[in-house]
């Protein structure tokens, strides 16, 4: 008979102790140490690679094994199978992770049903809704397919027998908190049991060759709730943003072993459901105001795709000693950076000023070819001169003071141009070698102090 003995987990990074402690060593959380009982004697896990082919169970050349060259599973969500790097990965794990009432159930179920259509038996399992519930959020859908099973259940051993008794080439788990492996004593949702169970339905999707959707529930600080390895065992992690109270939804990729990490898909969300958003930067641009200062377009790159977005900046006087910088959706050292060249390079004075940076929509910029239109919407709301409609502005700035290429810039403006932009400042370097579309002007500068006179003039 196997032997029992107790440990203490921490709940949020996996850290075990043989003793209670109030904050984990590892991560440095408070009360997040729980008791659980470990069983020893237990029979070791299998591996998936045993299951699978003589071949695998031994080590080979690397030239002497074969392998098959499946197509990607491709759904009418053009905008998840960008994200995904081309479509669904036969045999891969996806998590799938975003805030409560965000639309994860919501994307996921209609996926199934795109998926149920052109490939057969797909299995939705659930284990926070009844069967009745989840048919009575398909119906809302609009979603009906003879090929979509449902199925509630928490117990995995249980799940594994559904998935060998139908045979399904897709499977969704709703949600991976919830399930529980009945040879693991703690609680479904703890750091053993979504260890165990991951490792388990990664076994199958790999053995099988079924693609295997987990949902996983987040923080408060926004991180996939359970331990850190949950995001190394997967092979993609998908986040689901937005804000509840907004119509608009944006699907990122922080890990995927099949395609780009830089891809963002948008979605509106909608009574029948989610709807993609084709040309997002219509969206983002069509609450503008014209006529104020403080406010810039860029073409960003998310990926492949480019993204016209508004930069927004105040800056007033400050009633404190050190002046605050705040900023959502850059970076709050890149705005310290971009203000100090501002300061020195270009005779703002700055220094007894509060600055507040927003990107409109909910985007989240990190490359540097924003930088220029950032210090242009600085300088606006500083100056009090409003810029151009029309103008949008690229480029990279250095520390003293150059305005530095960026990659990617006929596309950049092929999008501006495509929106009805009739100028763009861009760096000089990145003049030549590529076709201008027409009717809009392109300006190329050197320096700051440059773009600020052409932005201004």
């Amino acid at each position: 008979m196997a032997k029992k003995k107790t440990k203490f987990m921490c709940q949020s990074c996996g850290y075990e102790s043989a003793k209670w402690m109030g904050r984990c060593p590892g991560c440095g959380e408070w009360n997040q140490m729980v008791e659980e009982v470990d069983i020893i004697g237990k029979q070791p896990r299998r591996s998936f690679q045993h299951t699978s082919s003589e071949e695998l169970s031994k080590a080979s050349p690397i030239t002497s094994i074969e392998t098959k060259n499946e197509p990607r599973v491709t759904t009418q969500l053009k905008e998840l199978n960008r994200v995904l790097g081309g479509g669904v990965v036969p045999g891969s794990l996806i998590l799938i992770g975003g805030d409560p009432g965000i639309g994860k159930s919501t994307l996921l179920l209609q996926v199934s049903a795109q998926l149920a259509a052109v490939n057969p038996k797909v299995l939705y399992i659930s284990g926070e809704e009844s069967v009745k519930q989840t048919k009575l959020r398909a119906d809302r859908l609009n979603v009906s397919s003879p090929e979509l099973y449902i199925y509630a259940e928490t117990n995995l051993e249980l799940i594994h027998q559904t998935i060998e008794n139908i045979s399904p080439k897709f499977v969704v788990i709703d949600s991976i908190q919830t399930v529980y492996h009945p040879e693991v004593t703690s609680a479904p949702g703890s750091v053993s049991q979504v260890r165990e169970c991951t490792a388990e339905l990664m076994r199958i999707a790999k053995t099988k060759g079924i693609a295997i959707f987990i949902v996983g529930h987040v923080t408060k600080e926004g991180a996939i709730a359970g331990p850190r390895l949950l995001e190394h065992m997967v092979d993609t992690v998908l986040y689901f943003e937005g804000e509840r109270h907004h119509t608009y939804r944006i699907l990122r990729a922080v890990k995927n072993r099949f395609g780009s990490t830089n891809e963002m898909g948008i979605f509106e969300m909608k009574e029948s459901g989610l709807e993609e958003v084709e040309n997002p930067s219509e969206i983002f641009l069509e609450e503008r105001s014209k006529g104020t200062s403080g406010s810039t377009v860029v073409a960003s790159m998310e990926g492949t795709r480019p993204v016209l977005v508004e930069i927004q900046a105040l800056v007033s006087p400050t009633s404190f000693g050190n002046p605050r910088r705040m900023a959502t959706g850059i970076d709050h050292n890149r705005v310290s950076l971009i203000m100090a060249v501002l300061e020195k390079r270009v005779g703002l004075l700055l220094q007894n000023q509060d600055a507040y940076l927003k990107v409109a929509g909910g985007v989240k910029l990190d490359e540097p070819a924003i930088d220029l239109a950032v210090a242009t919407s600085i300088a606006s709301s500083f100056r009090d001169k409003q810029t151009r409609a029309t103008d949008c502005i690229i480029g990279e700035v250095g520390l003293t003071g150059e305005v530095r290429r960026v990659s990617r810039i006929e596309q950049r403006v092929q999008e501006a141009a495509k929106l009805g932009f009739e100028r763009v400042i861009i760096p000089s370097n990145n003049i030549g070698g590529w076709k201008v579309p027409n009717g809009i002007e392109i300006i190329g500068v050197n320096t700051v102090g440059e773009a600020l006179q052409h932005a201004f003039s």
